[in-house]
């Protein structure tokens, strides 16, 4: 996650998803929990918000007050059509909170991706993470991925097309990544000098790192 103050909004984020944040000297950081899979990294960047978040995250919560007790701005509460409430997180990011009697383990619900094709990426996505592919009536989504401890990825159609890149990425881990290539994505920045990992981008241009094992 990009971050203009990862030592503002990591620990905000800590706290909303009950993990572990630990902060680097370099000034960015990273939360932590019981897999390696439930860890997020945050970034700093110079640029700060300027767009809805392309990509975003669900949470689950036992009551909205607690979020904006934290710091979140309530942008567009539950309606007819919707059983979330749409929430704004330190930095203004936008993600969902998902009201709940009783907390799961993982507060992380899933993640939500803007689209201009949700059947055709999501489909992508489901391939390269042996994903199950859900229509739904109004997204589509991706479960049951191996290791990853989220409950979905959300692909969802909206008509603006991708302008900046998302201050929210994935990260990959695969045998090689000329599999990607083949299959659609483009190397951003291959691996090298200071960077351990490649810089792909999806055949939408959603931005995610590849780490090969």
């Amino acid at each position: 996650m990009d971050a203009t103050d990862p030592h503002r909004l990591g620990p905000f984020w800590g706290r909303v998803l009950d993990l572990d944040w630990r902060a680097g000297d370099d000034g960015e950081g990273g939360l932590f929990g019981r897999t390696p899979g439930h860890t997020i990294w945050f970034n700093r960047v110079p640029e700060a918000r300027t767009v809805k978040h392309r990509v975003h995250l669900d949470v689950f919560t036992v009551d909205v007050d607690d979020l904006t007790a934290l710091g979140s701005t309530v942008v567009l509460p539950p309606g007819d059509d919707r059983s979330w409430t749409l929430m704004a997180d330190l930095e203004g990011g936008e993600y969902c909170a998902f009201v709940r009697p009783e907390l799961p383990p993982d507060r992380l619900h899933g993640l939500a991706v803007d689209c201009a094709d949700p059947s055709a990426l999501a489909a992508w996505w489901a391939s390269v993470y042996g994903g199950k592919l859900v229509n739904n009536e109004e997204f589509v989504t991706v479960e049951n991925i191996p290791g990853m401890p989220i409950a979905t990825m959300d692909f969802a159609s909206v008509p603006e097309p991708k302008t900046v890149k998302n201050r929210i990425h994935w990260d990959v881990s695969v045998d090689n990544v000329q599999a990607l290539i083949d299959a659609g994505a483009t190397v951003l920045r291959p691996l090298g000098g200071d960077l351990e990992w490649h810089m792909m981008a999806d055949p939408e241009g959603n931005e995610f790192c590849a780490f090969v094992d």
